[in-house]
């Protein structure tokens, strides 16, 4: 049984735990003479708790593990000259023993009986192959013996994992049930034992995501120092020519990976997007939050927010066949040389996108308004348009601010917008009309190719993505900072 058919028993389970407990909670209620420490609900996750926690942890542990202790054990078991080969050439072969054993489940008894001929050298490895291969098994060559041996012994060990697994949970769940069971009385504090699971499942939830941050950082920050091992920092961070290509003298570096100008690709298009979306999306706030009545509201702020919805990929494409064409027939009626794949398209296509992000953030932020300072303006003479300028948009002011540059780091790390829509060429240049390119293409294509891992070509990917990581941190630590302090004094 595979770990989320467990996943899923113990959670159902745990419901049905849930009740019983619930269940026998009223029931020593209408039979004791003493009063519940615990409101019945609470007994029920007392028992959900032990029913489940306990076997939840040790199959998601056991899951975690398995792939690595039965690879390990199926890597032990392999002749000796294979385990003599490098880490590289025992990571392909173990690859095809892997692709081996999925497709043995699929395979039909005639079907096993060639590859079990074939494992004992009664069958040839090019039979094995044809099987294999007519069950999905891709195999660019016919598969040694000892490959096909070391599939049915991976897939013994994974079958006797998930048996040994689900027969442990098991035990766990019934043992914790009846322990939990047998506790229960009007004395039990159930409460105190749920709210301090509910408490650590809180910490572990946010000890997690604090981790997986600080674990994105230092896997980018060892590869950006080795990187810079190669390359001069300053050669990266203040050149102007993006070639990261080896130069005819065998060296790396001399401006070759120059950040500069993906650095004002990406803040020129991200520019170009906020023209758009600011403005947009702030009438639009104003309107839906002081104008629009309950209906047209209803109605308009969904819509306006299904543009979030809309992959990008979608709006990619939309710049590449409609809207840069369009771009480009009206600007040459006009005597204009503008490109299909341009930075004005990337960044009038990106400002759609993010016109949802600007407007529904403003328009909570303005109707988190008190009404008593619209209320006083009213009062001392003033419209509502006056009301507005002068009062309303003042007051959301800080809130506004955040949203926007909240937007401005989502526009930011934008990648499949310029790609279809801006180019990819690394240019240096003011003109709207041409194409440029930014720090996230440049992550992409630098890490998609033959090239090797530890090259400068590929290390230069996770330089970027800490530059970028970097810009889009300090934006949001300064949005948090100023929706806070509006939060503070509003509030």
């Amino acid at each position: 049984m595979s770990t989320s058919a467990i996943v899923l028993g113990l959670l159902l389970a745990g419901l049905a735990s849930y009740f019983i407990g619930a269940w026998r909670a009223r029931n020593l209620a209408r039979n004791s003479e003493e009063k519940l420490h615990s409101r019945p609900g609470y007994f029920g996750g007392y028992l959900a708790v032990w029913t489940v926690l306990p076997a939840l942890i040790l199959s998601l542990v056991w899951g975690g593990a398995e792939h690595s202790v039965v690879r390990s054990l199926v890597k032990d078991n392999l002749p000796e000259n294979v385990q003599a080969l490098s880490h590289a050439e025992q990571t392909l072969v173990l690859g095809r023993i892997n692709a081996i054993a999925r497709g043995i489940p699929n395979l039909s008894e005639t079907d096993r009986e060639v590859i079990k001929k074939s494992r004992l050298g009664f069958a040839t490895a090019e039979e094995a192959q044809r099987v294999l291969q007519a069950r999905g098994v891709v195999m660019g060559s016919a598969p040694a013996p000892y490959m096909i041996s070391s599939a049915y012994d991976q897939v013994s060990y994974q079958n006797t994992s998930r048996w040994a697994s689900t027969g442990i949970a098991l035990l766990l769940a019934v043992g914790g049930f009846l322990y939990a069971f047998s506790r229960m009385g009007p004395k039990l504090r159930a409460r105190n034992a749920v709210e301090a699971v509910v408490l650590g499942g809180l910490i572990s939830a946010s000890t997690i995501a604090v981790l997986t941050t600080v674990g994105i950082v230092f896997s980018m920050l060892f590869e950006t120092i080795h990187f810079f091992q190669f390359v001069s920092p300053a050669d990266f961070f203040f050149g102007t020519v993006w070639d990261p290509r080896f130069s005819a003298a065998g060296r790396s570096g001399e401006g070759q990976f120059g950040l500069v100008p993906l650095f004002w690709g990406t803040l020129y298009i991200s520019m170009v997007a906020m023209f758009v979306a600011v403005p947009v999306g702030l009438l639009a706030a104003i309107y839906m939050s002081e104008y629009a009545g309950p209906r047209v509201r209803t109605l308009a702020k969904p819509m306006l927010e299904i543009l979030a919805g809309i992959p990008t990929i979608v709006y990619g494409l939309f710049a590449l066949i409609t809207f840069g064409p369009f771009l480009r027939d009206a600007g040459a009626g006009l005597g204009l040389s503008i490109s299909a794949s341009s930075v004005l398209t990337a960044g009038i296509v990106m400002g759609v996108m993010i016109i949802p992000f600007v407007s529904s953030l403003s328009d909570d932020i303005i109707n988190a308004v008190p009404q008593s300072l619209r209320d006083g303006s009213y009062g001392l003479g003033a419209t509502q348009s006056e009301t507005i300028k002068r009062v309303v948009l003042p007051a959301a002011l800080p809130g506004v601010v955040g949203a926007i540059l909240l937007a401005v780091s989502r526009a930011i790390g934008e990648t499949m917008i310029v790609v279809l829509a801006a180019g990819i060429a690394a240019t240096l240049t003011i003109n709207p009309f041409e194409p440029v390119t930014t720090i996230t293409v440049k992550i992409v294509s630098q890490l998609t190719g033959d090239l090797e891992f530890n090259s400068p070509q590929t290390l230069v990917a996770f330089a970027l993505g800490l530059t970028l990581f970097t810009i889009t941190l300090c934006l949001n630590i300064y949005a948090l900072y100023v929706v806070r302090k509006y939060r503070e004094q509003y509030e």
